[in-house]
């Protein structure tokens, strides 16, 4: 007997919750202020918001351009493929619940925008596709600000991410 059909949900773009009510995963790749350590890593944790489970670290296949940028020194990757270095991060497995949440929290679509890239994943071959939250609308010089390659917000940089809570 064939299993559930699963849809795409119209709101998220999401695998979505099937007809036996299980819950379907996807993919989503952190590089900023949601990694483990840094300061807003602990939304991930917090079953209120819904599932994330750690997959593993990752790095992107392609490179990209990650920034601090603005006046509360926010990590930003820009949509622009095949510049900067490829970008270290974490994937989460994540339930429609959580990626609905963290689109709210990363303020989708006008702050981030969630797209797909791909990332090779610690001790496997194959690439994986993930959701990642991207900038694709910032000012012009900010594609002339150094170009990380692992964020930290306690880095050498010496620009002090501030909390949303401090905002």
């Amino acid at each position: 007997m064939p299993g559930p059909e699963c849809k795409l949900s119209a709101e998220t773009g999401a695998p979505c919750v099937t007809d036996d009510s299980s819950s379907r995963l996807v993919p989503v790749f952190v590089y900023g202020t949601l990694k483990t350590g840094q300061p807003n890593h602990q939304v991930l944790l917090d079953g209120t918001h819904g599932h994330a489970a750690f997959r593993g670290r990752a790095c992107t296949l392609e490179p990209y351009p990650l920034v601090i940028a603005g006046e509360h020194n926010i990590p930003r990757l820009l949509n622009l493929p095949g510049r900067g270095h490829r970008v270290a991060g974490e994937v989460y497995q994540v339930d429609e619940r959580m990626l609905r949440f963290l689109d709210e929290f990363e303020g989708c679509p006008d702050m981030y925008q969630r797209t797909r890239l791909h990332v090779a994943l610690e001790g496997t071959r194959a690439p994986l596709e993930c959701f990642v939250y991207t900038t694709a609308t910032y000012p012009p010089e900010w594609v002339h600000l150094p170009y990380l390659d692992d964020y930290d917000s306690q880095g050498k940089h010496g620009l002090r991410y501030n909390p949303r809570e401090n905002r």
